[in-house]
């Protein structure tokens, strides 16, 4: 029996379903944001946005972008359609022989990269010359393993995730922040630098999730290890990931490019551009780790299994319900950071090294990046609609014409705007990617989908100005709110107390004026929080 044809054993999945698996993913990326938003107050302690910072910024992109291209993005979209097909035809040593070849695989050429990496370094560094070359080329040697360790740990993530098992992934992010803030401070009386400990801490940190993941692994019943290379490439199983994952590298490699690119401009746009782009854009993923990532992660499988069934009306419905409930929050959130980004960033990051003009610059990033962020919280959403078919190839040209539209924008608008332009352009590229993918799925014949996408846009419009007219009073208070506290020394006092009280205006207005619309999502999900707590 094919992959295509393969039944699932698995029921039809429920909203309530992936309301359960995606709030309890929730809570746990919740609780890893934090601690990643306490990682970023550590740096910003000890590093501030100078040159120290940014040496750090850039050799820690450069892993990190061969580590989406080895590990989530291509697992996530190439693994765990196939993985689901050896799944349908329960056979245990067909499986087996698929995840050997798997690993072999994946492990041969995340070593043959790192090596390769690690002798390159000066030569990618140049692409980047920062304020410390020498610095950026010993810290990016250092971290270049995380790939190879990182790498694994997203194999047995995919594993764990296609048999609609979430928690111990959903743990390991929370491990390695930990390890990040820890370890420094554990081993930093010995080291050159705090830079060099933290880099200690990213390789502990990724040693750390493959670990704590395996046992779920083995509990789950799945056996594997290493077999021959040219065996393992002639696996049908591995020949079918090769064929899902080449176009999906190239779509992920411009994306990710993106990150490199602006860092390169930004490393030239003057000290603290790099590293407020990076305290801006930790912020930004703080939202979309909770809520776009967590969605996007219960959603695949989900839709998955309603693509090979042929459910195409649940197919759409999941994804209209998914996409509303995001909007819900990042539409709200958006506007809210609009108006209080620079308290938020205040009271998240100003201490010590991180001072006032630290605040300034990663403020005034932050704005512009928030423009964007409902546009790459759907992207998230919106590309499993795809993988979930095997289309790697649509998702891969809208990310290498938002990658192309990107480019061109940060060129024009770095030198005018600074690092402000580089977050502009990077928020119009993800409408930009947004659009297109949207216009792909119109065209793409699935059942149901038209009206589906036609209710969610109606829906962005409906909260936009929901969340325009909650805006409105705190607009005008935020000013006297803020000079009430302003003379406080206290960096909580001054920009904390402000910062909860138009919190609680703005929630309360939000929270009436859905309840007046009776909103159909917020109802939804309130209801399903309600039903949880009760069942406790």
């Amino acid at each position: 029996m094919s992959d295509e044809t393969a039944p699932i054993p698995s029921p039809p999945s429920t909203s309530s379903r992936m309301l359960r698996e995606g709030s309890k993913l929730s809570l746990l990326t919740l609780i890893s944001r934090v601690l990643g938003l306490v990682r970023e107050m550590t740096k910003a302690a000890f590093m501030g946005t100078g040159g120290l910072a940014d040496a750090f910024t850039v050799s820690f992109i450069i892993p990190n972008f061969l580590r989406r291209l080895f590990a989530e993005g291509s697992i996530t979209v190439a693994f765990i359609p196939t993985f689901s097909g050896f799944i349908g035809e329960n056979d245990e040593k067909k499986t087996r022989e698929f995840l050997s070849a798997t690993l072999t695989v994946l492990v041969t050429l995340v070593t043959a990269v790192v090596a390769l990496g690690i002798a390159m370094t000066p030569l990618l560094v140049r692409l980047f010359f920062g304020s410390d070359p020498v610095e950026t080329i010993i810290l990016t040697r250092i971290m270049f393993p995380f790939l190879a360790l990182v790498s694994l740990a997203a194999l047995f993530q995919g594993m764990l995730n296609s048999v609609g098992v979430f928690t111990p992934s959903g743990m390991a992010p929370i491990l390695f922040n930990l390890c990040f803030i820890g370890v420094p401070y554990l081993i930093g009386g010995w080291t050159v630098n705090p830079a060099r400990a933290m880099a200690i801490g990213v390789l502990v940190g990724g040693l750390v999730q493959g670990l704590w993941q395996l046992p779920a692994v083995i509990k789950a019943g799945y056996r594997f290890g290493f077999i021959g290379l040219g065996r393992a490439f002639r696996n049908p199983g591995m020949r079918k990931v090769m064929k899902l994952i080449a176009p999906t590298i190239i779509g992920m490699a411009a994306y990710q490019l993106n990150d490199l690119v602006c860092t390169s401009l930004a490393s030239n746009a003057g000290t603290g551009a790099a590293s407020s782009l990076q305290y801006s854009l930790r912020l930004q993923e703080l939202i979309l780790g909770i809520f776009a990532v967590s969605a996007g992660t219960v959603l695949l499988p989900e839709l998955t299994r309603a693509a090979r069934a042929r459910e195409w009306d649940v197919f759409s419905e999941q994804l209209r319900k998914t996409l509303s409930a995001i909007a819900l929050v990042t539409i709200p959130v958006a506007a809210f950071s609009l108006l209080m980004g620079r308290e938020i960033v205040t009271v998240l990051f100003r201490t010590r090294a991180f001072g006032e003009d630290s605040v300034s610059l990663t403020a005034q990033v932050f704005f512009f990046h928030m423009l964007g962020l409902f546009f790459i919280a759907s992207n998230r959403l919106l590309a499993p609609a795809f993988y979930s078919r095997e289309d790697t190839r649509s998702p891969t040209w809208a990310g290498l014409a938002s990658f192309g539209a990107n480019i061109v924008l940060a060129l024009l608008l770095v030198r005018p705007m600074g690092g402000n332009g580089i977050a502009l352009a990077l928020s119009l590229s993800s409408a930009l990617n947004t659009f297109i993918l949207v216009a792909l799925l119109l065209r793409s014949g699935v059942r149901g989908m038209k009206g589906a996408l036609k209710r969610s846009f109606l829906y962005m419009l409906r909260l936009v100005g929901l969340s325009l007219l909650a805006a409105i009073p705190l607009y005008f208070l935020r000013a006297p709110l803020v000079n009430i506290f302003s003379s406080s020394p206290s960096r909580l006092v001054a920009a904390g107390i402000p910062l909860v009280l138009a919190t609680l205006l703005f929630g309360g207005i939000g929270v009436i004026l859905l309840a007046i619309t009776k909103d159909e999502t917020a109802l939804f999900l309130s209801g399903g929080l309600r039903r949880r707590l009760l069942r406790r």
